[in-house]
């Protein structure tokens, strides 16, 4: 296939080396032209020397980077390349965050090739936040969960580390896990 013969040009950003190698070949296999980056450095270089129509930007990249910081700047090299926020981290407040910066769509991980297609396409059809539409902000028991199962994710799971960071007693975090997440 030469390159006059490929599909739309993709940017995928991922500090997970065999996400970002699987999403590339899935793409890749699709027809599509692919781009990879690991770090916010490399995604704007690529950026910059071609920008790519499609991207999609993990939130959380290596060494406290922020995909979010990636989507602001692809934005500024190009505003028409489509983007889509991939986190295993999902919260209210973050979508809402890639959607202002300019992010056609945010999927919580494990997404395929399929689900970000399919990202795409939805955001081709309607925007998902309009600007100056107004937002009811997320519930403080909201907020309070989303925050406690972020900690929990950072800490792999540890209860016991999770506690300690969020100083609270291991058990009152127990308790609180049992709970349904509130709507």
């Amino acid at each position: 296939m030469n390159a006059k013969d490929l599909g739309p040009s993709i940017l995928i950003v991922d500090d997970d080396e065999a996400l970002r190698r699987h999403l590339g070949r899935a793409f890749a296999r699709r027809g599509y032209d692919v781009r990879l980056a690991a770090t916010y450095d490399e995604a704007t270089e690529l950026a910059a020397d071609e920008s790519p129509e499609l991207a999609v930007i993990d939130l959380r990249l290596g060494a406290g980077s922020s995909g979010l910081t990636v989507v602001r700047d692809l934005r500024r090299i190009d505003p028409t390349t489509r983007i889509v926020v991939l986190t295993g981290y999902g919260s209210i407040a973050t979508a809402i965050k890639a959607m202002r910066l300019g992010a056609a769509d945010y999927l919580t991980k494990p997404a395929d090739a399929e689900n970000i297609i399919a990202a795409f396409a939805h955001a081709d059809d309607e925007p998902l936040i309009v600007r100056g539409e107004q937002h009811e902000p997320p519930s403080l028991a909201r907020a309070e969960w989303e925050h406690i199962n972020r900690v929990l994710a950072d800490c792999g799971g540890n209860i016991t580390h999770a506690a300690a960071k969020l100083q609270i007693h291991r058990r009152s975090l127990q308790r609180k896990l049992r709970r349904p997440p509130v709507e």
